[in-house]
């Protein structure tokens, strides 16, 4: 069978390690192991055997994942390698061929992809430009039929950084049980809130019918980790852990006991204080870059997230865009027709100031060329 492209990633594969500054990606800069991880801790690393793991997740970690969500219990959880094999395993789980599968656009498009790949027609569910990337529900009700089998969402957005409010929720739940749908909630970048905003509430124990995904990756700042999770009914868990062991078998059993370290207080809030105040420097930095070049682009208001989604003021693709800034600036950019779209550019702001300012300059340098 013929399989799709995934743009974004090759781009990303391709390019990231070729460039003096990769502001492509969607997270702050990783973590290092000192930054979490005490002597003790090391030490007892230091002994740990490298066989096989237990499949579904460790005890310890799978009790300290469920612990973060209202009426959670360990039969909840299965652990993956990454966010990506959780979002797989759950679309082959849950859609079959026939099925209609709506999909948050502007958005990471793994999921329209997948359920391409299972057969599914994919329709968009539309995050409004002209009303700030609200999430356009109207036309998401007149849309839906009984043929609807999926929702995707991500929340917080990825790229736009909004975040659904608590009556945008609740109609999503309203509308996906009047058609019998799941609703698979992307929150890896919950707890990546801006302007001490609390942490965004998840779609878990909202509604029978919906299965979470989340990770180390976004708002911990530990994507090399590759440890992800679903939260799903117990009865969904055996079928999804299948898929799990045809897939990967397990999660690399250092990787576990390092997101255990990760989990626990106080490592857990300190890790989303270095991604907040990373995150806070890039934007102040982003702000600046703005009101010095006001005629090359904008930013609509983010309420999450360390990546910000420009509209750039120029009659070009979004990917000839970042060509040009790749060749001429040796700056990495995502572009905005891989997330659905055009005008647009991805940009990350959370590696660290002595990245982003340098990187911000010579993009705008770019940007004035082409103009």
């Amino acid at each position: 069978m013929t399989f799709p492209v995934f743009e974004l990633e090759r781009w990303q594969s391709d390019w990231e390690h070729t460039v003096e500054y990769n502001l492509a990606d969607s997270s702050v800069r990783g973590a290092s192991l000192a930054d979490f991880v005490s002597e003790a801790q090391w030490a007892a690393l230091r002994d740990l055997t490298l066989g096989y793991p237990q499949v579904n997740g460790t005890d310890a970690l799978r009790h300290l994942i469920a612990g973060l969500y209202r009426n959670a219990a360990p039969a909840n959880v299965l652990v993956t390698v990454g966010g990506a094999e959780a979002n797989q395993i759950a679309c082959q789980t849950l859609i079959e061929p026939g099925d209609r599968v709506f999909v948050t656009e502007p958005g990471y498009r793994q999921v329209h992809g997948l359920a391409r790949l299972a057969g599914a027609s994919v329709s968009a569910l539309t995050l409004s430009a002209e009303h700030g990337w609200r999430a356009d529900l109207d036309r998401l009700e007149r849309e839906l039929d009984e043929r609807t089998r999926l929702i995707y969402v991500v929340n917080p957005n990825n790229p736009t950084g909004t975040i659904l409010t608590r009556e945008e929720r609740s109609r999503l739940v309203q509308l996906a049980g009047k058609h019998g749908a799941w609703i698979l909630a992307d929150e890896v970048y919950a707890g990546s809130e801006r302007d001490e905003r609390p942490e965004t509430p998840s779609f878990w124990d909202e509604y029978e019918r919906v299965v979470v995904v989340n990770s180390l990756s976004k708002a911990y700042g530990l994507p090399g980790l590759r440890i992800g999770w679903l939260l799903a009914p117990a009865s969904l868990v055996g079928p999804l852990w299948r898929r799990h062991e045809y897939a990967v078998i397990a999660a690399a059993a250092p990787s576990m006991k390092l997101a255990e370290v990760a989990l626990a207080e106080p490592v857990r809030s300190k890790l989303l204080a270095r991604q907040r105040r990373l995150s806070a420097e890039g934007w102040a930095l982003l702000d600046q870059w703005l009101r010095a070049h006001p005629e090359l682009a904008t930013v609509e208001p983010s309420e999450a997230t360390s990546i910000a989604f420009v509209r750039y003021r120029l009659p070009l693709d979004s990917v000839a865009v970042a060509t040009a800034i790749r060749e001429q600036a040796s700056v990495l950019v995502a572009p905005g027709g891989y997330l659905g779209a055009e005008g647009h550019l991805r940009i990350t702001l959370g590696v660290g100031p002595d990245r982003v300012g340098p990187a911000l300059e010579r993009i705008a340098r770019v940007l004035g060329s082409l103009r």
